[in-house]
């Protein structure tokens, strides 16, 4: 085995992903406790080599990526190598020391978003919402369309409840939120009943449209993703289960010619 197959059997290796994971996981729970003072003060120390090691361990999985591609140029036409070294680029700025010290620290924190490629299983989710975007745009535009309609209407016949969460176009859209998310909604609704009876069609048909169908399109959509995907991996298993096969095949033909020619020996 050569060094460049070596150094690609580490990179596609699991537990050098899981290595990777359990260090994220654990210089996550470094910064957490920077942000207790007592803990930061006592242990400075030891907090800025767990920074220094997560620094360096990057660098050189950043280099085994890197190097492990049979052209340097294929690393960056991959959209999450690229993403995993502007974090690596951008957090080795020395920033520390100078007017933008709380940038850097800022930026130190995207390091933990690294937990994304270093799992396989949460690329493919992440790709899958990316996948999803377009509907969901979809979705969130006849949402607006929705909000946009009980907000005119909110306003032309809430307008003058003496709560004034009805006073203006951009302050209804902001109660009907918060009737999306059932945040008191049920006081807001009878506050317009106490003037106008009639009021809970109002809320109540928001509700069922806003809460209840357009929830389960965005679920709907994210489910149709997945199977997209789970179909793909099918495809993708099937495809390289046929080239085995074809392969064996392949050799059991080139045998039975070889044993023919044995026998006219």
């Amino acid at each position: 085995m050569t060094v460049m197959e070596k150094i690609e059997e580490v990179r596609d290796a699991k537990w050098f992903s899981n290595l990777t994971t359990i260090i994220i996981l654990a210089y996550a729970s470094v910064l957490g406790f920077k942000t207790l003072g007592e803990v930061e003060t006592n242990y400075s120390m030891l907090l800025k080599l767990a920074d220094y090691f997560v620094t360096i361990y990057f660098v050189f999985e950043l280099s085994i990526k890197m190097v492990s591609e049979k052209k340097f140029i294929n690393f960056f036409k991959n959209g999450w190598n690229v993403f995993d070294f502007v974090i690596v680029v951008v957090t080795l700025l020395p920033l520390e020391q100078s007017g933008f010290a709380a940038i850097a620290r800022v930026l130190r924190v995207f390091r933990v978003l690294r937990l994304f490629t270093s799992r396989p299983e949460l690329k493919a989710i992440i790709d899958m919402l990316i996948k999803a975007i377009p509907s969901i745009i979809d979705i969130v535009i006849l949402m607006f369309i929705i909000f946009y309609i009980y907000a005119i209407v909110g306003n032309f016949y809430f307008s003058e409840l003496p709560s004034g969460l009805w006073k203006d176009f951009l302050v209804s859209m902001l109660t009907l939120f918060r009737v999306l998310t059932f945040e008191d909604w049920t006081d807001v609704m009878y506050e317009a009943m106490d003037v106008y009876p009639w009021a809970w069609l109002y809320f109540v048909s928001f509700v069922i449209i806003a809460a209840f169908v357009f929830f389960n399109l965005f679920v709907a959509v994210i489910i149709g993703e997945m199977q997209k995907l789970q179909e793909s991996d099918m495809k993708q298993e099937m495809h390289e289960d046929h080239l085995k096969i074809d392969l064996l095949l392949n050799e059991i033909k080139a045998l039975r010619e070889e044993v023919k020619e044995l026998k006219k020996e």
